[in-house]
């Protein structure tokens, strides 16, 4: 989650030199280790924040933060220069991108999936998890104050997935053999994109856009890769003892392109409609005159943006790859006490 994206604005008074002391940290009650947990980058402290709450106890408490470098950089690759400050009371916090799936095969995926001190998303990134099909309808709710059901986002994204899955197989075998230059992030990017989400029939009508897309795409690079074309079933297997299927590759692709590009597509579709019943009951009630515009004004105030309902979004930890994560923590508290 390195990639910095859009937020709300937010107006802070500049702090001048020395206007006021900084505050210290509160100590760490006697007999508690404290544990720092090193992240890429200040947008994924709340998301990492929220994976350790649960593992606070008498015995032991966790910070997040990022690396304290003079030159202020950020990312995985500066996280992973701290690969030498890890153990039991410093650990580093990361996005997998394509190193879990990768298995042994760089150095960087071998150091990242060997380490008990390094952990990972399985999925791709932060955003892949806060992007889980499951959690998205409550999204909704937040965000228009409407629980009406209009829209199946699971099966949507299963579609989605199924129908981008030939193109993420060419894009990651690309990634992985070396041969990036064969289907780039941006050509992946442009190829399952979705400028548009029409919901009548659950989106079917972009999905079946989208595979024309994908199709015309997948076609012209097993004609100019016929080579890798015919390496790609191998490939496929190796994927699939990883984890991915056609259902679920949502969760394994490129993280900013899924949420920006698929997403937010959707729930803003889908909440332009909610908000569109909630206001026309609204204007059909038996309320007339200020009695209505009250209540209009009052559920207009209740609204939220909908991309920050999704950015602290936290319903995603019935993902069977958060039970891995789980699992990695678990295993750490266990053989460091």
């Amino acid at each position: 989650m390195a990639e910095v994206v859009a937020r709300t604005k937010v107006n802070h008074r500049p702090l001048q030199s020395g206007e006021e002391k900084i505050p210290e940290r509160l100590p760490v009650d006697a007999g508690k280790r404290l544990v720092t947990v090193l992240v890429e980058g200040y947008e994924d402290v709340a998301f990492w924040r929220g994976i350790f709450d649960r593992y606070e106890s008498d015995k032991v408490t966790f910070e997040v933060t990022v690396p304290l470098r003079k030159d202020l950089a950020k990312g995985k690759k500066t996280l992973l220069a701290q690969a030498d400050k890890c153990g039991p009371n410093t650990i580093l916090c990361m996005d997998s991108d394509f190193d879990y799936l990768f298995a042994d095969q760089t150095e960087q995926a071998a150091e990242i999936n060997s380490s008990p001190f390094m952990f990972h998303t399985y999925a791709y990134s932060t955003e892949n998890y806060v992007c889980y099909a499951p959690s998205l309808h409550n999204i909704c709710v937040k965000a228009t104050k409407n629980d009406a059901k209009i829209f199946d986002f699971e099966e949507f994204l299963a579609d989605y997935s199924r129908t981008i899955y030939p193109a993420f197989l060419w894009y990651a075998y690309s990634a992985q053999s070396g041969m990036q230059r064969a289907f780039t992030l941006l050509d992946f990017k442009s190829t399952v994109r979705i400028g548009y989400l029409d919901t009548e029939r659950n989106g079917a009508d972009t999905i079946a856009w989208l595979g024309r897309q994908v199709a015309r795409r997948v076609v012209s690079l097993a004609e100019r890769y016929p080579e890798m074309a015919e390496r790609m079933p191998a490939f496929e297997r190796a994927l699939l003892s990883r984890g991915v299927t056609p259902d679920n590759v949502y969760l394994f692709m490129q993280g900013h392109t899924l949420m920006d590009n698929v997403v937010m597509v959707a729930l803003n579709a889908v909440c332009d409609k909610l908000r569109l019943m909630a206001t026309n009951r609204i204007a059909t009630s038996a309320r007339e005159g200020l009695s209505l515009i009250n209540e209009q004004s009052n559920y207009n105030n209740s609204l939220c943006n909908v991309r920050d309902a999704l950015l602290f979004n936290e319903n995603y930890k019935q993902c069977f790859l958060y039970k891995n994560l789980q699992s990695d923590i678990e295993q750490f508290l266990e053989i460091t006490g």
